[in-house]
């Protein structure tokens, strides 16, 4: 083995070094019963943050138009509890937030029902602490959708 095949292991993590050595991870979804592609697929993490960053700019807006008063603090605080609200509202009784609408996404349970209030309560308050949303399970989905039992999948 040379230096550059060692680096770029290093660097595509040990998933990319076990399929070097021949194990076989299927696609992600696979292991949920989820099509490979299309509809009911996971979620692309693309499109998943960009979801995550209409949210974040339209409960912004909401702050600065109705709580705020200019008051950068108080905004930073009361979006982050509007974020909160809209995700519970919305994902609790249509399955998706109005930036998930946009891209095309929608929130359902594990075994592909609509998620139940308490989980999606569990979802949202796990994706206001941001950490769980930063760890990923090898079928791309964040701790906070497995703390949810939840799955991101395209509509």
């Amino acid at each position: 083995m040379d230096k550059r095949q060692a680096i770029g292991s290093w660097l595509s993590g040990p998933r990319a070094a076990a399929e070097d050595m021949g194990v076989d991870f299927g696609y992600r979804g696979k292991r949920l019963g989820l099509p490979e592609e299309g509809p009911g697929s996971i979620a692309p993490l693309g499109r998943r943050f960009g979801a995550l960053f209409i949210d974040w700019v339209l409960c912004g807006l909401i702050t600065y138009g109705l709580f705020a008063r200019g008051d950068q603090q108080t905004a930073g605080n009361v979006t982050l509890l509007v974020f909160l609200v809209l995700s519970v509202l919305t994902v609790g009784t249509i399955g998706s937030t109005p930036g998930k609408r946009l891209l095309g996404l929608r929130v359902i349970s594990v075994d592909g029902a609509r998620l139940p209030l308490g989980w999606v309560l569990v979802r949202s308050v796990a994706l206001v602490l941001l950490i769980p949303a930063l760890i990923w399970d090898r079928d791309g989905r964040g701790l906070h959708d497995r703390l949810g039992r939840a799955v991101q999948v395209r509509i």
